[in-house]
């Protein structure tokens, strides 16, 4: 779907949809525990009906009630026999591959995995050096993954700067071995609120995990069922930060100011960016909202360097070239390094046309841009809001958005 949308100022009060990444972690917790959960609040976006069908291929199953409310039967002490090893269908979600493939192993012995667009290139290396120290068998083919073995109790070493998505596969799995285990970043560990929203869904399990910064002990927990609501996610609310710093009279309500979610750091980032001059942001605890800082970079008074941003290359698309590519479109001068965005801010926005290049976060970028365009703005592949926003077109002509389907 390609849509051309006319620059049309936003107007009205918008609440982010639900937290994809609480909501992945909430409903892995659900599908461990021993009993039934219930987690209110849930967007069946592509990304979570992914993780949905990967917890129905362990053995949980789920229901959603005539309240939206989503009760997750969980596999439980006893868990599943599996005379092959299952098959995670992960669709294009990196969340849902990295977080399943130790569960995996912990629960069945391995898996199969598959996965759409870029998933499958996504790296992998930190639990490939885990699985050659562990003994544990891999292969990697184009379009799968299978990894076969057993996880047993012990230290687990990873490095930390690759994805933070990595650690919390393994606090999910850690817990359901027969003894403690340690957890340890051979690196910085970025994006370490992500970790502590892990933790935080472990907690309403019952799952205790110890320690801070780089070093967390895991003892053996058996997982409990809860009763749980996911909050609005901050990474969503980055677009509507972005419509707002371009002028848009939109207010963004129901956001949880002492969110675990890293993401939050948009509100200060929206702040800080009234200011003239150049500036510098570190975008490795919040690469998610790069798109949407680009946007409002693009339209300061001065120039901004996103930096430590080498992780973006790696997501639904090469998010360092898609977002200048997106910017270049509309008339805004920008520079790429391996690792770098440097944007420098004009007076105002060119007409043009966008590849959404199959990015949810580039299409949804781009339309926040295009309400201050001078002249029409053409986004290719706009369907691609369905990975995360489902809502979001409906949302947008809500605001005062006007477009056309092409």
């Amino acid at each position: 779907m390609d849509v051309r949308i006319r620059p049309h100022t936003l107007a009205g009060a918008v609440t982010p949809p639900p937290s994809k990444s609480m909501a992945h972690r909430l409903l892995l917790a659900a599908a461990l525990a021993d009993g039934v959960s219930t987690v209110k609040n849930v967007a069946l976006s592509q990304d979570i009906e992914a993780t949905l069908r990967c917890m129905a291929a362990l053995g949980a199953s789920w229901e959603r009630t005539d309240e939206g409310i989503l009760r997750v039967t969980g596999i439980g002490r006893k868990g599943k026999s599996f005379p092959e090893l299952p098959r995670f269908d992960c669709g294009e979600s990196g969340s849902t591959l990295r977080f399943l493939i130790p569960i995996a192993l912990a629960v069945a012995g391995g898996g199969v995995f598959t996965g759409r667009g870029r998933l499958m290139e996504r790296p992998q290396k930190p639990y490939f050096d885990l699985f050659d120290e562990k003994g544990i068998s891999y292969e990697q083919t184009a379009g799968a993954l299978t990894v076969r073995g057993t996880l047993t109790p012990g230290e687990y070493r990873l490095a930390g700067n690759v994805s933070s998505q990595f650690f919390t596969g393994l606090l999910f799995a850690l817990p359901l071995l027969g003894g403690g285990s340690t957890l340890v970043s051979a690196t910085r560990l970025e994006s370490r609120d992500y970790v502590a929203m892990t933790r935080g869904a472990l907690a309403r399990a019952g799952v205790r995990v110890d320690g801070e910064a780089e070093r967390f002990a895991v003892p053996p927990s058996v997982y409990r069922p809860f009763d749980a609501a996911v909050e609005a996610d901050w990474s969503q609310a980055g677009f509507w930060y972005a419509a707002r710093f371009l002028g848009n009279g939109v207010e963004v309500c129901g956001l949880n100011e002492n969110s675990a979610q890293g993401d939050r750091v948009i509100a200060a980032l929206f702040e800080r960016f009234k200011a003239a001059g150049e500036q510098s942001v570190d975008v490795s605890d919040c690469p998610d909202l790069l798109p949407p800082l680009a946007v409002m970079a693009a339209r300061r008074d001065g120039t901004t360097h996103f930096v430590n941003a080498a992780r973006l290359r790696m997501k639904e698309s090469d998010r360092l070239t898609t977002t200048a590519a997106l910017l270049r479109a509309l008339g805004v001068p920008v520079e790429t390094t391996a690792d770098s965005l440097t944007v420098r801010g004009v007076p105002s926005f060119s007409g043009g046309t966008v590849d959404g290049a199959n990015d949810h976060r580039i299409v949804m970028a781009a339309a926040v841009a295009a309400t201050a365009a001078a002249a029409p703005v053409t986004i290719t592949g706009a369907e691609a809001v369905q990975k995360s926003y489902p809502s979001f077109w409906e949302e947008y002509k809500r605001l005062g958005g006007s477009f056309d389907v092409l």
